[in-house]
């Protein structure tokens, strides 16, 4: 018998959602508190920006953005070397029948978003922002 589903799409990218919010909270709660027992991940503050579920929830890739001038490699490198450890304590603390399995990616947002500011500071831009004003 095949089976039914009464989720629609949108309820289960909420779900997807919320879920990952969630680990990106336990993720952050670990990495707060040092919990992982590594010397670049301790001397480092390291904020989770975002993570991303595939929809069946077994898959999370996190960016992370490493605060105060640290190493963005350096940080992601000791963080997938980790990566059991994280797994394990989301596992732990997520309570559903799988835990996703984590990927660490640096986040380039940041960079992005400096280099779209540079872009609209140009005087060209600026000066054509000003004309559509008027």
């Amino acid at each position: 018998m095949a089976k039914r589903l009464d989720h629609t799409a949108e309820q289960q990218s909420v779900r997807v959602l919320k879920v990952g919010e969630r680990v990106r909270h336990i993720l952050s709660e670990l990495l707060a508190r040092q919990e992982v027992h590594d010397d670049v991940v301790s001397a480092s503050n390291i904020a989770v920006t975002e993570v991303r579920l595939t929809p069946d929830l077994r898959n999370a890739t996190a960016y992370v953005k490493p605060l105060l001038d640290a190493d963005d490699d350096e940080v992601v490198k000791a963080l997938r070397q980790n990566t059991a450890f994280l797994q394990r304590e989301v596992a732990k603390r997520l309570g559903l029948k799988f835990a996703p399995k984590l990927k660490f990616r640096k986040d380039e947002s940041f960079a992005e978003a400096d280099r779209i500011e540079e872009l609209l500071r140009d005087p060209k831009v600026a000066r054509d922002l000003g004309d559509a004003e008027d």
